[in-house]
């Protein structure tokens, strides 16, 4: 049997998918040739330069324009710039014998079957036997582009199908054709899920395969729906977004990031594939679809589609297509009562159960839309999926729904959602006949902590992913040790026990900090280390706001102070734990989320970490011992107590909590100082706790001992802090700050100074944590701070007053 392995690919095309695959294989370490065809001309620009068609900047103009657009591509497609280096650009005609020397080639040129074939004919003579090919084809059936082929082509040949952009988007659909050899089928699985953090759909070789089929069937049935019930563009966004666990860009404006041209594209093809399909209609798009194709009205690339930014006397504003009149309108909040009623349940399946129940002009329309979703999803098993696991994977991984289409069914009822079809005349999809007939009354049930989905007659189990700890799970099992309201104390096996925190946005309030006090008592004495993480949307948020904002304008300042007191003192205590203490974040780590981080043994973070000390953007500094810690690095860093290399350090510590930096990356955190090098980072989301364990078992294995308080931490000094208050006086004159953030970065400067000494003294950290608790007493008392923390809390953005 082969063994598969990937030390160096080649992607073919630099367009916008080609070279953002690039870039993702070298945010994992993978390097790779990134080809393009070379100029058939030369522009205006080449010819005045003198260059010739053979020229070498010539050749590679194309791939360096696209590499170029993806190292410009915001949100960044890199985890840090130092990574471009893995990418060298070429292009087909001088350098197409690089795919020789890779063990696995990536096709994404243009949509067009032709074109593909034409170019793995060229491939094929230089490809190496046994090198594992793919195409990102989003539709284009893979045995059409497969056939004729040699043998060994085609065993090594299959559909891996990333969605845009492959940084961010998790899922990876493979596709395999009858041809393809089973073994590198599941290698190309596991190196997906392991190597490149994906989330992998095994798919059937059908138009558009699964994500894309659902997917823009939806979007082109809420076309035909916001027609029926005449609602506007912005109103139909409002309604498709986080009202329904879907993304801000709902509906619309995910259309402008993808390109109308890529959206018809998609629906014509699904329209000409698919002659049997009951449904095929739905894919005909509206006839104001055609006039913006004409006008070039194709979203973000050409500057407008369904929205438009303009200037104004008074700046810019964001307009809305009016396509009855074909005009672009002053965008204006639509005023939907239901939202409001239903927005502060917590539980989304009953959010959208309310809305989409609703009798209503937006119920209506969102019955509408969410039914027809759930049909076509019904109705398309055993022939895209032969089952509905793989259906709602695709949905939640490539569409970023929280919701798949058959956990909707269960959370809007499968038996309520049957009889309202059978009332409207609507045939109802044999898989719900059949679920209902069987007396059942879900798609998924949940059993002792184990998941069985419906397959059509039974329950079958969903398959386990060996190396994943999911915490849902284990409390279902009774595993948990301790709990409260804020978070839970959980066993994760072998001896360690997991912090979990669940308040709104993983926030930090009095229950958290208690249950940290608590497990830290339990671990000490029962376990062989604590991991902290969680299955929530990130890490957590920071603070508490709300608690901080309502105690500081009542003046609560002994409350104040002892809730700081108490994080202070929580922090520590991970600091100097008896037992390894090792977090794991995910996405946002924010405020006093990023001070637990930088107070625990070890970091095992997701890729995905948007790490930083933001408590400037509030008026506030950072107090639970962020600044105490980032000092103390400084200082260790430094390496003597000597003015020039304990200066420029500082500085960065500065610039870092004043301008409230955030990484775009957890590589990013580590070069800002957030990470350490000895900290970890894992590709794969679902898979940081399990290695957090690891990291505390070998940890305890190495015989674990914690270290020992500093009271030898040298600060700058009064020189130090004249030398940031300079800074900060220049950058109020330039107007690069306004004047209270000039009084905020003055407090951070005098802590990260460490008070009013004459010069470099060593101090303990208690006296950093004392100036750190002084100085967040004093601007909570500001006017201007609790502007700030209103201001945040209301509109979710910093005030600059």
């Amino acid at each position: 049997m082969q063994e598969f392995k990937i030390r160096r690919a080649a992607v073919l095309g630099a367009g916008v998918m080609g070279s953002k695959i690039a870039a993702h294989l070298a945010n994992v370490g993978i390097p790779s040739y990134l080809l393009d065809i070379a100029p058939a001309e030369l522009t205006e620009e080449e010819k005045r330069k003198g260059l010739a068609l053979d020229s070498p900047a010539v050749r590679n103009r194309i791939v360096q324009a696209g590499w170029k657009n993806a190292l410009e591509a915001r949100p960044p497609a890199l985890y840090g710039p130092e990574l471009a280096s893995l990418v060298t650009p070429g292009n087909y005609t001088d350098n197409l014998e690089w795919v020789g020397q890779a063990d696995w080639i990536v096709e994404a040129v243009t949509e067009r079957l032709e074109i593909k074939r034409s170019l793995f004919t060229q491939v094929e003579r230089s490809r190496k036997p046994g090198t594992i090919v793919s195409s990102n084809t989003s539709g284009i059936p893979i045995h059409r582009i497969a056939e004729g082929f040699s043998e060994d082509f085609q065993r090594h040949f299959l559909g891996t199908h990333f969605f845009n952009p492959p940084r961010y988007l998790k899922l990876l659909e493979i596709i395999p054709t009858v041809a393809t050899d089973p073994a590198l089928v599941q290698f190309m699985s596991r190196f997906g899920e392991d190597e490149l953090g994906k989330g992998v759909v095994l798919c059937k070789d059908t138009p558009c395969f699964i994500a894309n089929r659902i997917g823009t069937y939806g979007l082109c049935y809420t076309l035909k729906a916001m027609i029926e019930e005449g609602l506007s563009i912005e109103e139909v966004d409002l309604l498709t977004g986080p009202a329904l666990g879907r993304p801000k860009s709902a509906t619309f404006r995910t259309l402008d990031v993808v390109g109308l041209d890529t959206f018809v594209h998609v629906a014509r093809n699904l329209y000409d594939s698919l002659p049997g399909d009951p449904e095929r209609e739905v894919y005909r798009l509206p006839s104001f679809i055609e006039t913006m194709l004409q006008n070039r009205w194709l979203g973000d690339k050409s500057g407008q589609g369904f929205y438009k930014k303009v200037r104004t006397a008074s700046g810019s504003e964001i307009r809305h297509l009016d396509y009855q009149a074909m005009e672009f309108r002053p965008s204006q909040l639509p005023d939907f009562p239901a939202l409001k009623k239903t927005k502060d349940i917590p539980s989304l399946e009953k959010r959208i159960a309310k809305l989409v129940f609703r009798s209503d002009r937006p119920g209506k329309f969102l019955w509408k839309v969410v039914s027809a979703g759930l049909c076509y999803s019904a109705s398309r098993i055993p022939e895209i999926s032969d089952d509905i696991l793989s259906i709602d994977n695709a949905m939640k991984w490539g569409f970023a729904h929280q919701l798949g289409p058959f956990e909707t069914w269960d959370a809007l009822g499968v038996k309520r959602v049957v009889e309202r079809l059978r009332e409207e005349g609507r045939p109802v999809p044999s898989l719900a006949e059949n679920l209902l007939a069987a007396g059942h009354k879900s798609f998924y049930k949940r059993r002792a902590g184990r998941v069985y989905y419906f397959a059509g007659t039974s329950y079958v189990k969903e398959p386990e992913r060996p190396g994943l700890i999911l915490l849902r799970s284990l409390k279902e099992r009774r595993k948990v040790i301790r709990q409260n309201p804020g978070a839970s104390l959980i066993d994760i096996g072998d001896g360690v026990a997991c912090l979990e925190f669940h308040t709104k946005m993983n926030s930090i309030d009095a229950s958290v900090l208690q249950m940290m006090h608590e497990s830290l008592d339990e671990v000490s004495r029962n376990h062989a280390g604590l991991v902290i993480a969680n299955e929530g949307e990130s890490f957590s948020a920071g603070a508490n706001l709300f608690e901080v904002l309502t105690a500081a304008k009542s003046g609560q300042w002994d409350a104040i102070d002892q809730a700081i007191r108490s994080f202070q003192n929580a922090n520590m205590r991970l600091r100097y734990s008896v037992r390894p203490v090792v977090a794991a974040p995910h996405q946002r780590a924010l405020g006093g989320g990023c001070e637990i981080l930088v107070h625990c043994d070890q970091v095992h973070a997701a890729a995905e970490l948007y790490a930083g000390f933001v408590e400037a953007g509030v008026g506030l500094i950072p107090a639970a011992g962020g600044c105490k810690e980032m000092v103390l690095r400084a200082a260790d860093e430094a390496g003597s107590d000597s003015d020039m290399q304990l200066t420029p350090r500082i500085r960065r510590v500065f610039e870092l909590i004043a301008m409230a930096k955030v990484s775009s990356s957890a590589l990013e955190a580590r070069r800002l100082g957030i990470l350490r090098e000895r900290d970890h980072i894992t590709l794969n989301q679902d898979r940081r706790i399990q290695h957090a364990k690891q990291d505390v078992l070998t940890l305890t294995g190495e015989g674990y001992r914690p270290p020992f308080p500093r009271t030898d931490i040298p600060v700058l000094g009064q020189p130090g802090l004249a030398k940031l208050k300079l800074g900060l006086h220049l950058m109020e004159r330039a107007r690069y700050i306004t004047e209270y953030d000039k009084a905020v970065g003055t407090k951070l400067a005098e802590v990260l100074t460490g008070g009013a000494f004459l010069g470099v003294h060593r101090v303990s950290e208690q006296h950093l944590l004392d100036l750190e608790r002084e100085a967040f007493l004093s601007l909570c008392g500001q006017q201007k701070t609790q502007e700030r923390m209103e201001y945040m809390l209301k509109e979710g953005k910093p005030l600059r007053n």
